[in-house]
């Protein structure tokens, strides 16, 4: 399973902080890793104390996280002073991951949960490094040192903020809209996001929604998709929020938008794949462009259903590694083959790409594993393939290239991952 990370205070009540982070993350499929920065008494009506972790536990707390488990994003929520933004920022500028900032400031109940200093530290050391910052109305105005009233003066508080490179996600919540209206700022674009306003948003919402973003980023999503998937949910969780004190509702982070489960069960299933085979193929089986393997939907009907490992899996200084991380709609070429194969035989949903050899085939042949030649055009999977397999008499095991045998690639085709992996063992 994939693993996030919160660096966030922690919330008595259970239903902002570290707390509502975990459960958000878990609902998007995600294992969420947490470094406690400070820790609160608070509950629905406000926030009684505030006891910040020592520097060095954090640091202590970090450390151990990352130094042991593969993080695919992290996200800051409360850090609370200018040091524990400092000692964040310093040990994670070390690691190479998707960072999502959501700058908080103000609790739900309107209690400060920033001292002075906060907010210069967060825009020197930490917005830099991020891919998003979450910023709603009030962060914004701090952030960006201005007021706005105007959409105008959103756009360019939005431009302030990412001036360093980052994206801003500028949160509507808090203007005086009919509908509630985000603004996604990224590469120097805008996109507009509206949705019915709700019944006031309630304690945690700002929290859960920056961990949907990072759980989705996680899986694989790029920032526009995480963004979009994880507003969804976000609504939903508003719409569902409920009573659990005297005070603010609390918003319902528990939910799931239908379709994500089987999507996320292919990423994890290509995630896990992907780590046996760099660790037991040797080099002489990966095609000079790379190797990958994907894997469909059931009923998949474009290669926007096909999960692959983004920018394939390659040998580098002798050793071979993924490029990126197992998302949707990457692998053309393989998700032609896979789709015209599927019409054939729905139940084969996996297919891997390895380096043609002599000595490969005669082991295929050997352990009884069947295949098919084709004359493969970059631009004519889909009829290659069906050519092919005109040929033979039910499905392949693989499918091998025509052509000079320094290009030749043979895609291996099976039901699922693990029977991938069953044969991939045969071969070896």
């Amino acid at each position: 399973m994939r693993t996030a990370l919160t660096v966030a205070g922690s919330d008595s009540i259970g239903g902002a902080g570290v707390q509502a982070d975990v459960k958000a993350m878990s609902v998007v499929g995600v294992h969420a890793a947490s470094v406690i920065t400070a820790v609160t008494a608070q509950n629905t009506c406000g926030v009684d104390g505030i006891f910040p972790i020592p520097e060095e536990f954090i640091k202590a707390q970090l450390e151990a996280v990352l130094k042991d488990c593969d993080i695919k994003a992290v996200k800051t929520g409360m850090l609370y002073s200018a040091e524990i933004v400092g000692t964040v920022a310093d040990i994670l500028e070390d690691h190479e991951m998707p960072l999502i900032v959501d700058p908080v400031m103000i609790s739900g109940t309107g209690a400060s949960l920033s001292d002075e200093g906060y907010a210069s530290a967060l825009k020197k050391k930490l917005l830099p490094m991020c891919e998003l910052v979450t910023p709603n109305k009030h962060e914004a105005e701090v952030l960006a040192k201005m007021k706005i009233k105007t959409r105008d003066d959103l756009m360019l508080a939005c431009e302030l903020i990412g001036k360093q490179g980052s994206s801003v996600l500028m949160k509507g919540g808090h203007f005086n809209t009919p509908t509630v209206v985000d603004y996604l700022y990224l590469s120097s674009e805008f996109t507009k996001m509206e949705y019915p306003r709700l019944r006031k948003a309630g304690h945690g919402s700002g929290c859960a929604l920056s961990s949907f973003i990072t759980a989705n980023m996680a899986k694989g999503l790029d920032i526009v998709n995480a963004v979009l998937k994880s507003r969804e949910l976000i609504q939903e969780s508003i719409a569902t929020q409920y009573a659990i004190g005297k005070g603010d509702v609390v918003v319902n982070t528990m939910v799931r938008l239908k379709g994500d489960t089987d999507k996320f069960q292919v990423l994890d299933a290509l995630d896990a794949a992907a780590a046996r085979i760099v660790d037991t193929v040797p080099d002489e089986l990966v095609p000079k462009g790379g190797m990958n393997i994907a894997m469909a939907l059931k009923d998949a009907a474009g290669p926007e259903e096909i999960a692959a490992i983004d920018k394939r899996m390659v040998v580098h200084n002798g050793i071979l590694r993924k490029n990126g991380p197992a998302k949707f709609g990457t692998a053309e070429g393989l998700s032609y083959i896979l789709l015209t194969v599927m019409k054939h035989s729905p139940e084969t949903r996996c297919i891997m790409s390895i380096a043609y050899g002599d000595d490969i085939m005669d082991v295929m042949e050997e352990v009884g594993m069947t295949s098919v030649t084709a004359e493969m055009d970059k631009d004519k999977f889909s009829e290659a393939t069906e050519k092919a397999l005109k040929k033979c008499k039910g499905i392949p095991d693989a499918i091998v290239d025509k052509g000079p045998k320094k290009d030749r690639v043979i895609r291996i085709l099976a039901k699922d991952t693990e029977d991938m992996l069953a044969k991939l063992e045969e071969i070896l």
